[in-house]
């Protein structure tokens, strides 16, 4: 299978990097190809709304989506990864996906598979819960099938992550997948 990793995190040594190169690791020894976009370093810019796309591209913007798109279409899995931000994920994140306007219909006509990877300083039983809806209603929306979440809480710093069962939980996300 065929995978990419969306990581949303301006922090490249980050907690999100954590978990995404260990769900990277585990994917990749059960045989699958990964590649993880760094989408919060990327030239991506936001979605205007002006409908050039037709809702089905190519976007009239001229950045690195359209390449990012071309990966997308060409994957058979996404896997969302970003720190908690006042409990939604971050904005570099938020904007890789409002430009998902421009193919949607390639989205959900491939039944892609999907995942969530993020983590949070905050460990209240309820610091996911915005986070949790609204990937619920993107894989509802684009007719992803879930394969599962890591939310790592109490992950304020890579310290606090790597001393967490949260790596290994991502590690074993991404090795159990068929």
């Amino acid at each position: 299978m065929r995978i990419v990793v969306l990581e949303g995190s301006p922090n490249k040594n980050g907690s999100s990097a954590l978990l995404a190169d260990s769900f990277k690791q585990g994917a990749e020894k059960a045989g699958h190809t990964v590649e993880i976009i760094d989408a919060a370093h990327a030239d991506i810019h936001p979605c205007t709304g002006c409908i050039h796309c037709g809702y089905e591209g190519p976007c009239v913007q001229k950045d690195d989506m359209e390449q990012i798109r071309s990966k997308i279409l060409g994957a058979d899995m996404m896997v969302f990864v970003t720190p908690l931000y006042y409990y939604g994920m971050s904005a570099q994140l938020k904007i890789l996906i409002d430009r998902f306007c421009a193919f949607n219909s390639s989205i959900q006509r491939k039944r892609m598979k999907s995942a969530l990877l993020a983590v949070a300083w905050n460990s209240d039983s309820w610091t996911f819960e915005a986070l949790e809806a609204h990937y619920k209603t993107l894989v509802r929306y684009l007719n992803l099938m879930d394969m599962g979440m890591v939310l790592g809480k109490g992950c304020g710093t890579p310290s606090m992550t790597k001393s967490s069962k949260y790596p290994q939980q991502a590690y074993e996300l991404g090795n159990k997948l068929k």
